[in-house]
């Protein structure tokens, strides 16, 4: 009975999380990019687009993950580095998934057919006990959560903000 209760509570505090994260994404999103799960995206070949800062990226990213950054986001700069095939898969995250949205959105407007938004971003995806490195290609347990609002979004990790 114990068992049973505590899986009803985990599954309900899974539930409550993404509703609530879902309602920022209504807050902020514009759903002009797909989502893509952490789950579909670890069985996932594709290139991975990393819409954070300079500064974010360097404490923790996605293996084989490029840097095109956000402020400063170069939409040519950023081509150059993607295959010619506009059809390969692409998968944008950033801490959440709200400024990756804007990112994958202008390489739709490039023509490219195949963009993702990682939902929830680096933080799902470390929550969901999977390996982010640092600029030396070393497991870290640190992810930069973007400010220390974004950081009560991260349960698994050490937050850096």
């Amino acid at each position: 009975m114990k068992k049973i209760f505590f899986l009803f509570i985990f599954i309900n505090s899974v539930s409550f999380s993404q509703n609530k994260l879902d309602k920022l994404f209504n807050k902020f999103n514009k759903n002009k990019v797909p989502y893509i799960s952490v789950d579909t995206l670890v069985i996932t070949k594709a290139i991975l687009l990393d819409a954070r800062e300079t500064k974010e990226y360097n404490v923790s990213h996605l293996k084989n993950a490029i840097c095109v950054g956000y402020d400063y986001f170069d939409i040519q700069k950023t081509i150059e580095k993607l295959p010619k095939d506009k059809s390969t898969k692409i998968v944008v995250y950033c801490t959440l998934g709200i400024r990756s949205e804007i990112v994958a959105h202008k390489l739709i407007k490039e023509g490219y057919t195949n963009v993702y938004n990682l939902y929830g971003g680096i933080l799902e995806w470390k929550n969901n006990n999977f390996q982010v490195i640092d600029t030396l290609g070393n497991e870290t347990e640190k992810v930069h959560t973007f400010n220390k609002d974004w950081s009560k979004w991260l349960k698994k990790g050490k937050t850096v903000y």
